[in-house]
């Protein structure tokens, strides 16, 4: 890492402060959307501008204009795990549409789910009584956004994934327990659910397995819907994974269409709830209001549910199966591909078998053609040896206008056969 003349970095401050994956996705997108309006932007996870979504937030922040709440929204100070209000709605909300059993006292408000996550990492796992506890990934690939969240050498570990041909072209990935052993150095499990990057979705086996392994471990499952149930609900497949005393699940604002207002609520035990609620104190004083704001009144009744069931998640599986019908008739028989079947979330995951250069050196390439991807290797993280499947894989995102993403995945086929 290069750094100014003089000035030396902790430890920590060169493990946060170097180079990574998420910030290479973050910068790109950035100057794209400033410097390079004509760049093709299929590597962020950035919501789709879906009209309906955003005619309801415009509804809501003019009733906050017209009765005054915008005020307090912008000008308070909410305690550090939410406010309280929220809190009870929220609460109200997953006993009445999940059948969830929580109260308020299980609920926390976080400034994103990726905040949460790196608090929850750093909580549960790291240097402990002079020993080292670890967060196991128990499925890669596995959220860009993770890989350098930890802060201590060896805080993460992982498992290979059993790859599965589910039909021509198709491929699923699934929990290979063959490679879960019983490790006391494990603090917790954590997945994503559906997963980003490649929209796989857990089978109830799996969910149910995983928790009881962590129960009898007495650790944490830790389940980020940023995607999923309850919403956005971007799971084409029905599959509603269920709280249960001792797991930990995420929710997120930002793919229901509100990623500005950076507010994601924390499901868990009391005990979690409450330190992350002081951990947020140091780290960010409060959160941020408007979303929670904005939100409140919805968690009412179902209108969210309904918003996802009946309008998100059907506007993404059509997007999918446009994206995938363009990259099939594009690729046809050329080279010899597979893409993860499409059980949710924003993403394609592509795989060009035998790649012959590195995903990155593609995503280079592709960069200058004007087309932004995310190489497969940084979804590959706590390894202790080699993997080269992800170095011929492909994040791609159907979320932008499908102009855009059409001309986008032509020029991937027309450099990917370019290369066999």
């Amino acid at each position: 890492m290069n750094q100014p003349s003089g000035i030396s970095f902790s430890d920590i401050g060169s493990r946060l402060g170097g180079p990574s994956g998420i910030q290479e996705l973050m910068d790109d997108c950035g100057e794209a959307l400033s410097l390079h309006p004509d760049m093709r932007m299929l590597g962020g996870g950035q919501p789709a501008a879906i009209p309906q979504v955003q005619a309801l937030w415009r509804q809501r922040m003019s009733e906050m204009l017209a009765d005054g709440s915008i005020n307090k929204a912008l000008l308070n100070y909410d305690p550090p795990g939410g406010n309280p209000l929220f809190r009870e709605a929220m609460a109200a909300f997953l006993r009445r549409e999940c059948g969830w059993e929580v109260t308020r006292e299980n609920i926390a408000v976080m400034p994103s789910s990726q905040s949460a996550c790196f608090l929850l990492f750093n909580l549960l796992a790291g240097d402990t009584a002079g020993k080292k506890r670890r967060v196991l990934f128990p499925l890669l690939p596995e959220y860009i956004g993770y890989a350098n969240q930890a802060l201590c050498e060896g805080q993460f570990t992982a498992c290979l994934p059993k790859i599965t041909d589910t039909a021509p072209h198709e491929i699923k990935y699934h929990v290979d327990f063959d490679r879960l052993r019983h490790d006391p150095s494990i603090a917790a499990m954590a997945v994503s659910c559906p997963t980003n990057p490649t929209g796989n979705v857990l089978t109830e086996n799996e969910f149910q397995s995983l928790h009881a392994l962590c129960a009898a471990q007495g650790i944490p499952l830790i389940i980020d819907n940023a995607y999923g149930h309850p919403f956005p609900g971007v799971i084409h497949n029905g599959f509603q994974p269920k709280w249960q005393p001792g797991m930990i699940f995420s929710i997120s604002m930002s793919k229901v269409g509100l990623p500005g207002v950076r507010n994601a609520v924390i499901v868990a035990d009391a005990p979690i709830v409450k330190a992350l609620s002081n951990m947020n104190a140091i780290v960010s004083l409060a959160n941020g209001n408007l979303g929670q704001s904005i939100l409140t009144p919805l968690l009412k009744d179902d209108t969210l549910i309904k918003l996802g069931r009946d309008t998100i998640r059907p506007f993404y599986r059509e997007r999918s199966d446009h994206a995938k019908a363009i990259l099939a008739n594009a690729l046809g028989e050329k080279v010899p591909w597979a893409l993860h079947a499409q059980e949710g979330a924003f993403f394609l995951w592509l795989w060009i078998k035998g790649l012959p250069i590195p995903a990155a050196e593609l995503y280079r390439r592709l960069k200058l053609r004007k087309v932004l991807v995310i190489p497969g290797h940084y979804f590959a993280f706590g390894l202790d040896q080699p993997w080269q499947h992800p170095n011929e894989c492909l994040r791609l995102t159907y979320s932008q206008p499908p102009h855009i993403v059409q001309e986008g995945l032509e020029i991937i086929a027309e450099e990917v056969i370019k290369l066999f």
